[in-house]
């Protein structure tokens, strides 16, 4: 049978936070600011936030951070006359939101210095992150699953926020190997209440075969994908026309398909886990008719494609908006897959404990970090891309989670290079970013090359 979302973490900080969160907001029934990070688990988390202030009644306005922006932040609450909610984000300016005259709530699943134990705060000001209560934010809750979890203690009838929640998820890449810990159990009372439905599947998405595999890139298969011409001489060799629908497979044709990825895969040095991905679960969304790895692509691209209030818009309904991010996914998709193969084709740069590249799409870089560890690079050494334009350096770092279990940790790595160079950073052990000055690349790489080193050679020594 369903059931309330209380008793599913038995740490009293899990409850005594949502709880402090929950008054604030139904003790201010006024215009609420939602703020929230550009990326797919940033809009899929203020989209849950959204569609329960309109149930509550709440008008509410939703604004985009682009990025570690902590100026940006403080321009945004010291101009909002009234109560601010901040998803996916914050956890590294709480000392900002002590000082706004109004209700702010937090919710953030990023580590933040002193974690599992937040400084002080006001009262009017209520921190909620799963790394409190014992729950790992880099693998078993995001901020999406969270703000979806937060809206259900508001009001049970915000389980139908699940789309949204599974979306940012799926966007965290939490959902590589299964769902895990808390964002399992929240799935789980989703199919319950048949708000999703397990079923087998493959990662595939197209109109037909030949543009499925040519348009992947979640997985990039090294001589397939970006090559149209390539992936129909594949085909022909499985005796699969590259013009039929990916729905219309035969089991016996699937799993030859299946098998001859995999092979290709694991032959291009692909990590077992990375390989699942091919033909592991599937999350499908009957409120949307889609799978929810469609929908975190389509929320995705509308962050990278710098309108990702129109991500938000799509989660409440508007009709025009859900076209637009249909279309939007086009072009995300597209550009990763010129970075992934420009990256395939032209390698990256080397030092001993990481590597990095240069991308001039500046939304697009960390995905296309993202897959190029998984399916292009050397993942034994952790990948930076560097964007630069007229203002600061952006820069996005990816690991892997084998990494991970090694030592690295890049929310230090990237916090520390970029106070070595008077910029910012922070994230997630497996992901983490950055903005620096520009013109300071080198000492960042420096630097964080350097505590790379040492990370890795901790956890060498210690074994």
């Amino acid at each position: 049978m369903p059931s309330g979302p209380d008793g599913f973490v038995a740490d009293a900080k899990y409850r005594t936070e949502f709880e402090h969160a929950r008054a604030l907001v139904l003790g201010h029934p006024r215009r609420w600011r939602v703020i929230y990070h550009y990326d797919a688990d940033g809009i899929a988390s203020a989209s849950s936030a959204m569609r329960a202030f309109a149930r509550l009644g709440y008008p509410a306005q939703a604004t985009a951070l682009a990025g570690v922006e902590r100026d940006r932040m403080r321009t945004l609450t010291e101009s909002t006359a009234g109560p601010i909610l901040v998803v996916d984000t914050g956890a590294s300016w709480l000392d900002l939101f002590a000082h706004h005259p109004h209700p702010v709530v937090v919710l953030d699943h990023h580590q933040y210095a002193g974690a599992p134990n937040p400084p002080a705060l006001p009262e009017h000001v209520a921190f909620v992150n799963p790394l409190d209560w014992g729950v790992d934010g880099m693998s078993e809750m995001c901020a999406a699953t969270l703000t979806w979890l937060f809206t259900v203690f508001l009001d049970p009838l915000n389980w139908d926020n699940a789309p949204w929640g599974l979306s940012g998820a799926i966007g965290d890449r939490q959902h590589v190997g299964g769902f895990r810990g808390l964002n399992a159990r929240l799935v789980e009372e989703a199919t319950t209440r048949s708000l999703v439905v397990r079923r087998p599947g493959l990662a595939l998405f197209g109109a037909t075969m030949g543009a499925a595999i040519a348009g992947g890139i979640d997985p990039f298969v090294r001589g397939l994908s970006g090559r149209p011409e390539a992936v129909g001489k594949f085909l022909d060799t499985l005796g699969v026309d590259p013009a039929r629908p990916p729905s219309s497979l035969s089991a016996e044709e699937t799993r030859r398909l299946v098998e001859a990825l995999r092979t290709r895969l694991a032959g291009a040095g692909v990590a077992p886990e990375a390989v699942q991905i091919l033909d592991q679960e599937r999350w499908f969304l009957p409120a949307l008719g889609l799978d929810a790895e469609e929908v975190s692509n389509r929320q995705s691209a509308a962050g990278r494609a710098k309108m990702p209030g129109v991500g938000v818009a799509y989660a409440l309904g508007d009709p025009s908006s859900a076209e637009r991010v249909r279309l939007a996914e086009d072009g995300w998709r597209s550009g990763v897959l010129r970075g992934l193969r420009r990256l395939e084709d032209e390698g990256v740069n080397s030092m001993s404990s990481l590597q990095w590249f240069e991308s001039p799409d500046t939304t697009l870089a960390g995905t296309q970090a993202g897959m190029a560890i998984l399916y292009l690079l050397d993942p034994e050494r952790p990948v930076f891309a560097f964007s630069e334009g007229s203002g600061p350096t952006k820069v996005s770092a990816r690991a892997t989670l084998r990494l991970v279990d090694r030592g690295v940790d890049l929310t230090v790595t990237c916090a520390r290079s970029a106070a070595a160079v008077g910029g910012e950073g922070g994230g997630h052990r497996v992901a983490s970013g950055a903005t620096i000055p520009a013109g300071t690349r080198e000492k960042f790489l420096a630097e964080a090359n350097e505590i790379l080193g040492r990370q890795l050679s901790a956890r060498t020594e210690a074994s």
